[in-house]
């Protein structure tokens, strides 16, 4: 498998996990199981892949091989902004569907 395909990987499952996460401990935000997940890798895929643009060192090594510390800069960064667009997501469910 390429680099890339692993990092987004990591990525894609590092926000799923930072997204149920952060639902499980924000209980105001009520998204469910689905939802959280969804959101979370969504944001982990789309974030982590910002900021390995924006930092090169993220990418890994080029030439090849599996490196450790890039892999963990990919997960850190995929499941922050996994929940935060989790939250992000819950805080706008919220206002658009808030009780009369």
């Amino acid at each position: 498998m390429s680099g890339a395909i692993i990092n987004l990987i990591v990525q894609l499952v590092a926000g799923a996990a930072g997204g149920n996460a952060v639902g499980g401990l924000l209980k105001n935000i009520d998204l469910g199981p689905v939802a959280k997940t969804i959101s979370g890798a969504v944001g982990g895929g789309i974030g982590g892949t910002i900021l390995q643009s924006l930092i090169p060192a993220l990418a890994g090594a080029a030439g090849g091989g599996v490196d450790i510390a890039a892999l963990a800069g990919q997960a850190v960064g995929g499941g922050v902004t996994g929940a935060i667009v989790t939250v992000i997501v819950g805080l706008i469910k919220n206002a658009v569907l808030k009780p009369k």
